[in-house]
């Protein structure tokens, strides 16, 4: 039982929110032959993904982490891993914006 007073926050509920004030679990990125590729959004990726990025050798090693399996059929849509990167940016940019504003439900 919680302290009287004491705020009290439901991880699935915080979770939930955040995921639809951002967008999603997920980013979306539309090449210019209109195929779809996600990956995890910058506020949700496991701890192993931001690991993997972080050890990754330049945009083009943090961009196939990101990415994975989709990565080749990604580059012959013709993406590249600068532009993939500057997606992820912007992702966390606007994930900065929505967390100084968002305020969760308390449960």
């Amino acid at each position: 039982m919680s302290k009287p007073g004491k705020a009290r926050y439901r991880l699935s509920a915080v979770k939930a929110s955040y995921a639809e004030a951002v967008g999603g679990d997920t980013v979306e990125v539309e090449t210019d032959d209109g195929k779809i590729y996600t990956f995890p959004h910058p506020l949700f990726a496991d701890d192993e993904t931001n690991r993997q990025i972080d050890a990754a050798d330049g945009d083009a090693g943090k961009a196939r982490v990101l990415l994975g399996e989709q990565w080749d059929a990604f580059v012959k849509s013709g993406g590249d891993a600068n532009g993939l990167m500057l997606v992820f940016v912007a992702a966390r940019a606007d994930m900065q914006d929505t967390m100084g504003k968002h305020r969760p439900p308390r449960q």
